[in-house]
């Protein structure tokens, strides 16, 4: 008898539709459908799709007023024009081309299908392999490469259309702060919201430690703003960090908005990581969703635009949820980098520590 099902959730769509107009290095191009041709061509040449723990999903279609759980009619009909007109720029990082509503509608489709099987007990754990990207999307507006808030709306349809009300955790480990994603639930107490990202001044001051949610959701926003070049241990060690707070919530579910953009070779993040974090990782946070929530875990797939990173990404996240070893490629080793942010990074935790107390017994 199988004991653990994992689904991994995509449709060949997103491999071939919403390209971007430039085929040059502009910030708006590495958003491309390589990225999941990749993932899938790695995860296929590795027999991942044979190895009898994993079952393919394909994400079904869903109709447009699902995406009003989320985002406005101006919002959806916006893009819907633009697209039926032939795409366009939206800003300087957001594109729609002809085919992104068709692609973006799946995407969302593909994170609901994530949560739902899981919640529903059809599967154990989920992987997305979707986009566009969704965490940076706001009800009114798109942006960071993002159409729709896939995760935020995912919530939205356990909570509406399948009278879900239990508690959740999402833990985004993109290098960006979500902050489309944080803002849908900065004064919901039923969703904790933490991010571990890298401190950037163009998201216009936000993500950072005084920003712990409202009302009753206050204490249930935690950001944890690092500085560039977090090294391996370093990402774990945060992940030790945030342990006991996803303890004391006691979710029934954990939504991982899946970043793989803090990957050293990545050409818009500055991280330091290397695939290897993604295995130790992944097994860190199954062995605390066994104990917290009968490993009830989604990981729906946010940014990462390496495209010799994130094969290597994908396929040690899915080999760590498996418990099956994972031998990252030698030409890490000669990037491998330890060098310590620790002391400034213990200063973030000291100075959060102090923030959340009240909020927080753990602490």
């Amino acid at each position: 008898m199988i004991k653990n099902k994992i689904g991994i959730i995509y449709d060949e769509i997103f491999a071939i539709k919403h390209t971007p107009p430039y085929p040059k290095p502009t910030f708006i191009a590495f958003e491309h459908p390589n990225r999941i041709r990749v993932m899938l061509e790695t995860l296929k040449r590795e027999q991942i799709f044979d190895n009898q723990h994993i079952i393919k999903i394909a994400p079904p279609e869903i109709e447009d007023n699902i995406l009003e759980l989320a985002h406005s009619k101006y919002h959806i009909d916006t893009i819907r024009r633009i697209s039926e007109g032939g795409g366009g720029i939206i800003d300087d990082e957001v594109f729609v081309a002809p085919d992104t509503f068709e692609v973006s509608k799946m995407a969302v489709s593909g994170a609901i299908t994530a949560v739902k099987k899981v919640i529903s007990k059809e599967i154990n754990q989920s992987i997305a392999l979707i986009r566009p990207p969704g965490h940076h999307a706001f009800r009114d507006k798109s942006s960071g490469l993002c159409i729709f808030n896939n995760i935020a709306l995912s919530i939205f349809y356990l909570r509406q259309k399948m009278n879900f009300s239990g508690k959740i955790a999402i833990l985004d480990v993109d290098d960006h702060f979500g902050d489309g994603l944080a803002h849908y639930f900065y004064e919901d107490p039923s969703v904790l919201y933490i991010s571990v990202h890298e401190y950037d001044f163009s998201q216009v001051d936000v993500g950072f430690i005084n920003e712990l949610g409202a009302g009753d959701g206050i204490g249930t926003n935690i950001n944890i703003p690092v500085p560039e070049g977090l090294s391996t241990n370093e990402f774990l060690d945060l992940i030790d960090f945030v342990e006991p707070i996803l303890r004391e919530f006691a979710p029934s579910m954990l939504i991982v908005a899946t970043g793989f953009d803090t990957y050293f070779a990545d050409p818009i993040g500055n991280g330091h990581l290397t695939s290897d974090v993604f295995y130790n990782f992944s097994k860190k946070i199954r062995i605390i969703a066994d104990e917290l929530c009968e490993g009830k875990i989604a990981f729906i797939l946010e940014g990462g635009y390496s495209i010799i990173g994130l094969q290597y990404c994908v396929l040690a996240l899915v080999k760590g949820l498996l418990n099956e070893n994972y031998a990252s490629p030698s030409f890490e080793d000669l990037w491998r980098n330890e060098q310590s942010n620790l002391s400034n990074l213990e200063k973030i935790k000291k100075a959060l520590m102090k923030m959340i107390k009240p909020y927080w017994n753990c602490f």
